[in-house]
């Protein structure tokens, strides 16, 4: 499959982008700058320039997949998380349909089903995750929207624990256990349409995601 990996140079991205090489898919890793290239190399992808607030159409061309890996973070100021996380998915998305690539799994986030119960400070970020998934899961696009809880450096285990839409209470996950869900969810059409939260727990993440 021919996958379009957004934010393919944060760290979640440049997870998903190995393992999906790694699984002998054909990735396109998209990044704002030249200077960027390397590390998409290094980790078997095809570097292509985009902008989530700039021109974006051209890193889609023989494209079958995106998987939406960007985001400003809570930490930033409301303004960054507008043109990121809401505006520029909203973007992705119109180009997935413009261009007929059905496939689209999103990296959101715990909570983003309920964004005024987060920490103040996160609102805004919950919000906007919450309105880019509301969108793309209207969209008419075969979408999968994933929410992570807290995430990790650690190394990942291949176990987890989802709730549809939400778990009762929050917890942790390794990036690379969310990087090998949203790889699982790419290759399983039974997930289309599926909106779940996501923390580590007992269960393989095959196991899991064949629950949905």
């Amino acid at each position: 499959m021919r996958v379009l990996v957004i934010g393919a140079n944060g760290t979640t991205g440049r997870l998903l982008t190995e393992q999906l090489a790694a699984s002998g898919h054909d990735v396109r890793g998209m990044i704002r700058s030249q200077d960027q290239a390397d590390a998409v190399r290094e980790r078997g992808g095809t570097p292509v320039i985009g902008d989530l607030e700039g021109e974006l159409a051209p890193a889609f061309d023989d494209v079958e997949a995106v998987a939406f890996c960007a985001g400003s973070g809570g930490a930033t100021g409301a303004d960054a998380t507008l043109r990121v996380d809401l505006h520029g998915a909203v973007r992705s998305i119109d180009v997935c349909r413009e261009r007929d690539i059905a496939r689209y799994v999103m990296l959101s986030s715990i909570q983003a089903g309920e964004p005024l119960g987060g920490a103040e400070k996160m609102r805004h970020y919950l919000a906007a995750k919450h309105a880019a998934d509301r969108i793309l899961l209207d969209s008419g696009l075969d979408a999968t929207v994933v929410r992570p809880g807290g995430l990790t450096d650690d190394d990942g285990n291949g176990h987890i624990e989802i709730g549809v839409p939400a778990l009762p209470e929050r917890g942790d996950i390794p990036r690379a256990d969310v990087a090998a869900t949203m790889l699982a969810c790419l290759e399983r059409p039974s997930t289309i349409g599926a909106t779940f939260e996501l923390i580590s727990g007992p269960t393989p993440i095959a196991e899991a995601l064949d629950q949905l």
